[in-house]
């Protein structure tokens, strides 16, 4: 028999036995298993051979073993008509191009995927959607992040931005997921936080006027005025980024997008338990804040200011407070009334001085009776105004 009819018989043998094509999906059964850990496997029932490498499997190449059926997609021809011919098949690109149909389907449907973070490379994540996945650093998330390795082996939800199978191209966004989660957390918190509320919160970041502090997707914003009754001059003073603080609602704007909030009114008051803190007749320390024409501030506690009347800083006649005090100076004054609805402190700088001898019982008697009027018309928080009794002082009892 000539050559020529040995390789018509064996076509014909092929063809009979079944027809294998580029690109077909076929069961392969594993024959045998070579030194390189190659799979040799029989494709389906046509009689041909093909061959697994090692690269192109999916399967633990360790666990694999003889009878095992595997889904393969055909590669290429290998050896010519006269050999016999096989083939060389894939199971890692019959699974990639599952994957790709996946894929596509869900980007057509507008569906979001789940996928792995495998590696952190220049420029952004390289993720495991069962092919592999680019998501540009600016699309992980909806603020800068200065260190990506933070995601790395995270399996996160993604949308699919861009798709190109025939490119192995496929790019996908964290940041619109996480904007979108935002957005409906927003939406929600607007919808139930009520001025009043008491809530846990995150410092996410400061600036010169104030802390914002992350209340689970929104910001709200702890003015420097509100974060303690004591002067604070700038909120890192008092706050770190990432410290969890409970915070009072004070004003909900849904239309402009802005909570209001305190963290002071959290916390007990300056003028809690001033009563007990400052009883009638004790004896404190304190620095004179500020001076007004008819008397001085006295800051006794941090928070706490109380009025030392200008009838009661000397026993000599001063014409105003400046005569005798300075801001900043340190004093001891004596409490002499104390109205803790009002937030208001009456108290003595020359209680706790010598009387001179000159003075006698009668004016005493007047001085005092002047000032306990005088502190029922001043205000803790008075901006250096006064009243009528202020102004009269003495002269509106004599």
């Amino acid at each position: 028999m000539s050559e020529s009819e040995d390789n018509k018989e064996l076509l014909d043998a092929l063809n009979n036995a079944g027809q294998v094509n580029i690109g077909d999906v076929v069961k392969g059964e594993v024959l045998a298993i070579d030194e390189d850990r190659q799979a040799i496997v029989g494709i389906g029932d046509t009689g041909v051979e093909g061959v697994v490498p090692v690269k192109e499997l999916t399967s633990d190449s360790d666990s694999l073993k003889v009878g095992d059926v595997l889904d393969l997609v055909v590669i290429s021809r290998i050896g010519n008509d006269k050999e016999g011919g096989s083939y060389l098949l894939s199971q890692r690109r019959l699974e990639a191009r599952k994957a790709w149909d996946n894929i596509e389907k869900e980007y057509q449907s507008g569906d979001n995927l789940d996928a792995t973070v495998t590696q952190v490379v220049k420029g952004g994540l390289v993720v495991d959607a069962g092919v592999r996945g680019f998501v540009p650093a600016s699309m992980v998330s909806d603020h800068y992040v200065e260190d990506l390795n933070q995601f790395k082996g995270q399996k996160l939800t993604f949308k699919i931005v861009e798709i190109e199978p025939s490119e192995n191209r496929l790019i996908l966004s964290h940041r619109a997921i996480v904007e979108a989660e935002n957005k409906a957390k927003r939406e929600e918190l607007f919808a139930t936080l009520v001025a009043g509320d008491v809530v846990e919160g995150t410092v996410a970041r400061m600036t010169d006027f104030g802390a914002f502090v992350d209340l689970g997707g929104v910001d709200g914003l702890v003015h420097v005025s509100e974060i303690s009754y004591e002067h604070v001059n700038k909120p890192s003073d008092v706050l770190k980024v990432g410290q969890q603080i409970k915070v009072k609602v004070l004003n909900v704007d849904p239309d402009r997008q802005r909570i209001s909030l305190s963290l002071k009114q959290t916390q007990p008051g300056p003028w809690d338990d001033i009563e007990e803190k400052a009883p009638v007749g004790a004896v404190l320390e304190g620095t004179v804040r500020r001076l007004t024409d008819f008397g001085a501030f006295v800051e006794v506690f941090s928070g706490v200011e109380g009025l030392v009347h200008i009838s009661q800083i000397s026993h000599e006649h001063i014409a105003t407070p400046n005569d005798v005090l300075k801001v900043g100076q340190d004093v001891k004054v004596k409490v002499l009334n104390v109205d803790p609805e009002q937030q208001r402190l009456g108290l003595s700088i020359k209680a706790l001085e010598e009387k001179p001898a000159s003075e006698n019982n009668h004016e005493e008697h007047e001085d005092r009776g002047a000032s306990r009027n005088d502190v029922q018309n001043y205000s803790s928080d008075d901006d250096g105004g006064f009243t009528i009794g202020d102004l009269t002082g003495n002269d509106l009892n004599k």
